[in-house]
């Protein structure tokens, strides 16, 4: 029998993407990398599941969480962190204006119950009905569920499946998976290596990674490589990013 890679395995994550500067553009904008990450999970094979999303009027998020679950999700997925910026002529500009808009990208790991213990007693839990683009109401019946863990203020909600068992279960699934980064954010600021929050303020200063439309190009700032074909990468096709930063830990684990 084979030894399995350590770099492809079973993993799952839990994929949070927020609007920020930019108004309606900067939600349209993170629709984008919405559709993009379900697309690229749907090439892997991966199983890409909504958990949760505030929706625009202009097929845009304000927030938007999913978890992607497959071989090598965590290893692929893991770079996306962080600030994301957009420059292009949105749909809603009328004088023909480049705008600069950001969304935020965090990526955590699935954290199973016996990793991260959560008491009963600091949780709050609601129920409501889930609600669709304006905020209408699609459901009669209350099967959304809202979590707010009291002693940190961290506040998940899970309204994509049809009854509250399982949208319980999907909101703890993501409060575990944001107390286990905030533990770990603890411990390295312990050990005086402190980190920078994943994503920051979603200020246009903090991006990872520019998506310039005028110019087809992609920069990726912390590795300082250019990709193009904007559309075909927001199409799904993260393959050459990823290889991009593979090949990086690879030839820095040979220095």
């Amino acid at each position: 029998m084979g030894h399995e890679s350590p770099q492809i395995k079973m993993s799952r994550v839990i994929l949070e993407i927020r609007a920020g500067t930019g108004g309606d553009e900067a939600a349209i904008f993170a629709g984008d990398l919405a559709r993009m990450y379900q697309r690229y999970a749907e090439k892997n094979g991966w199983k890409f599941t909504v958990l949760d999303t505030n929706k625009t009027t202009l097929h845009g998020f304000k927030t938007f969480i999913a978890r992607a679950s497959g071989e090598g999700a965590l290893e692929n997925l893991r770079q996306e962190s962080g600030v994301h910026r957009v420059q292009r002529i949105p749909a809603t500009e009328k004088a023909g204006r480049i705008h600069t808009s950001t969304a935020s990208v965090a990526v955590m790991p699935v954290v199973e119950a016996r990793e991260v213990n959560v008491n009963p007693g600091d949780i709050d839990i609601s129920f409501f009905r889930s609600s669709g683009p304006g905020g209408q109401n699609v459901n009669k019946v209350e099967t959304a569920v809202r979590i707010t863990h009291k002693p940190t203020g961290i506040v998940v909600s899970s309204q994509a499946s049809r009854t509250q068992l399982e949208n319980r279960e999907q909101a703890m699934e993501v409060l575990r998976s944001k107390l286990f980064e905030a533990q770990i954010e603890r411990q390295q600021m312990v050990m005086g290596s402190l980190r920078k929050e994943q994503i920051g303020t979603a200020d246009r200063s903090e991006k990872i990674r520019t998506y310039n439309f005028p110019q087809d190009r992609i920069t990726d700032h912390r590795i300082g490589k250019k990709f193009s074909n904007i559309e075909h990468v927001l199409d799904g096709d993260l393959d050459k990013i990823v290889r991009a930063f593979q090949k990086q830990e690879k030839d820095a684990a040979q220095e």
